[in-house]
């Protein structure tokens, strides 16, 4: 699937963050990683100079990535840099990546009009180049925009060795009124005529729509409601975003023939109501239904092996969904707020979902892990208002931040035995949320990880659990008694703040630290034994247990902080050794008994 950077900005940000992505350093070379699918992108090195080689996989403490394009700008303004060599794995270029450098200001580089560099990438043109120009068939790879903007260029026969036409590629050629897409041609990016005097021609619209030697590139407002296609050879190829924006679109259907839906193809297309999907697609491009609010019918067939992010990104009317047993991704954003979705069944084969993918499904009710499933995303399930049970299959062995949160209708989860942590904000706010299954092998529950679960009574907390971050328990109102896990050493600030319900509690032998605010507000505490090897009471640690009566203190104590104990009206202060510092009003508010 290729890598779009919509050249419309097409930013995929919603509530459970960007796209996952990261900047490193490799070799003194700065990439952006794509930690979803294990791509690098060349990022911006304007400092580089003299002769660079850029790998073809990049070795990081994240995994190894493959090295698939060169980003926009990426050495643009580096003067001194004058040589350098592409790895067969780049599927992109932009052409800006080369503006204002030494390779692309040293004319030596040029010939017959054109910059390539080992001597299969053609990265850009100037005003002498051929106005009738035959692609060389050395040439593997174009970059985007690499003929943008160019007034000499009038025909462009292309290669049967370059297999795509990427983004804005003649874009603004305005003398361009000729040109040849070879079947060799699989892909073809967003814009790639706008501008041109091709584009221009009113003749060589058909009600709508361009076409070119069997491929749509783009449609405009004279289309109608329920489209036809109707070209001169069969429609093989859309171009991407090919639809987009289109306002006045609500019905179509796909060519028979047709082997994928390219990204952003339908993009906002806010009327469009029903397409009908071949059985010859086989692959849907990230972005391919963004934004189609109206969207109630585009079932794709089994046949389908890969869907692209964001794919049916606030498709808000689309009730069903058919995923192909192929299918073994379901990645980012894909079903994002499908707010009517209610079932969809997982294909078996199904290894991962991604961040986002099932986000603000509210109607989605029934859903069933598959077992050879391994990893959920973060916020993949987040707002799934009306799920009510979950198994998280075996292989499964981490929970990321957010997974179910705001799942107010669920009430049971099971972890697997194997699990050993469970990500940040995991079920908060997941109101009715009664029974959690821990495994036995978990080490560490998230910060806010059962926020706000107000129906929890009870949980069992494993003994090699060695981290519990702050607020994990926060606000659990129900909860009525906790173990502290054998090896704990230190509860975190707010664990178990606002634990109301809170009645029995045990603290573990090995406990040396109580954080701030960590027992806040917990109003049934009456009695508490603290561990003989604690040394330090945070502030606020037991403010406001207006029922505390009786607290055991150890001699190894040694800080108790500021209203560490404030308003416990039932507790009288103790008399602590001279060894133990405690602050003004760590007993404020306290019985003067």
């Amino acid at each position: 699937m290729k890598t779009l950077k919509p050249l419309f900005v097409l930013t995929l940000l919603f509530c459970c963050g960007a796209i996952m992505a990261e900047e490193v350093m490799y070799e003194k070379i700065n990439y952006t990683l794509d930690i979803d699918r294990s791509t690098a992108e060349v990022a911006l090195n304007p400092q580089v100079y003299g002769e660079l080689t850029i790998p073809e996989v990049i070795r990081t403490e994240k995994g190894d990535f493959r090295v698939t394009s060169i980003g926009d700008k990426a050495f643009q303004g580096a003067k001194l840099l004058y040589k350098i060599e592409l790895p067969k794995t780049i599927e992109h270029i932009y052409r800006s990546a080369f503006e204002g450098t030494g390779i692309m200001l040293d004319k030596e580089n040029w010939a017959d009009g054109v910059l390539i560099l080992d001597s299969m990438y053609l990265i850009a043109s100037d005003k002498s180049i051929k106005p009738k120009y035959q692609l060389p068939d050395y040439i593997r790879l174009v970059a985007i925009g690499a003929f943008r903007g160019n007034k000499t260029l009038t025909k462009v026969t292309w290669s049967p060795n370059v297999k795509q036409i990427d983004h804005e590629m003649f874009r603004d050629c305005k003398n361009l009124t000729k040109l040849e897409i070879p079947q060799s041609v699989e892909w073809i990016g967003e814009d790639i005529l706008t501008g041109t005097g091709f584009y221009q021609n009113k003749k060589k619209w058909k009600k709508g729509a361009l076409y070119v030697d069997g491929c749509l590139i783009a449609t405009n407002k004279d289309i109608k409601p329920n489209f036809v296609f109707k070209a001169n050879v069969p429609v093989r190829l859309l171009a991407c975003g090919c639809f987009a924006n289109n306002k006045v679109l609500q019905t179509l259907t796909l060519p028979d023939g047709l082997t994928h839906i390219p990204t952003a193809a339908f993009y906002k297309c806010e009327n469009l109501q029903e397409v009908i999907i071949p059985t010859t697609v086989t692959r849907v491009e990230n972005f391919a239904f963004y934004g189609c609010k109206k969207l109630k019918n585009a079932l794709l067939s089994e046949n389908v092996t890969e869907i692209g992010m964001g794919c049916f990104y606030q498709c808000g009317n689309m009730e069903q969904q058919v995923l192909g047993h192929e299918i073994h991704e379901i990645p980012q954003a894909c079903f994002f707020t499908c707010s009517k979705l209610e079932t969809i069944r997982l294909p078996k084969q199904l290894k991962r979902i991604g961040n986002g993918a099932f986000a603000g499904c509210a109607e989605l009710d029934d859903i069933v892990l598959p077992e050879h499933l391994e990893e959920i995303g973060e916020m993949a399930f987040s707002g799934c208002q009306k799920l009510t049970e979950i198994s998280i299959p075996s292989q499964v062995l981490s929970l990321r931040r957010g997974t179910f949160a705001d799942c107010q209708a669920l009430r049971r989860v099971s972890l697997p035995f194997g699990s050993y942590s469970i990500g940040e904000e995991c079920f908060k706010g997941c109101n009715n949320l009664e029974r959690v299954d821990l495994g036995d092998a978990l080490f560490r529950i998230g910060e806010k990880a059962f926020y706000k679960c107000k129906s929890l009574r009870t949980i069992h907390l494993c003994d090699k659990i060695e981290v519990i971050e702050d607020e994990a328990f926060e606000e659990c109102t129900m909860l009525n008694n906790i173990r502290l896990p054998k090896h704990l050493k230190k509860v975190e600030d707010g664990v178990f703040s606002h634990c109301v319900a809170l009645r029995d509690l045990q603290l573990n032998d090995e406990l040396q630290s109580i954080s701030d605010g960590a027992f806040y507000g917990c109003l049934a505490l009456q009695e508490l034994q603290l561990p003989e090897q604690l040394k330090e009471i945070g502030e606020e640690a037991f403010a406001y247990c207006k029922s505390l009566q009786k607290v055991s203190f150890p001699a190894s104590l040694e800080r108790i902080g500021n209203k560490a104990f404030c308003d416990c009206v039932q507790l009288t202060p103790p008399t602590l050794p001279a060894t133990t510092t405690v602050a003004n009003n760590a007993f404020k508010g306290c019985s003067k008994k």
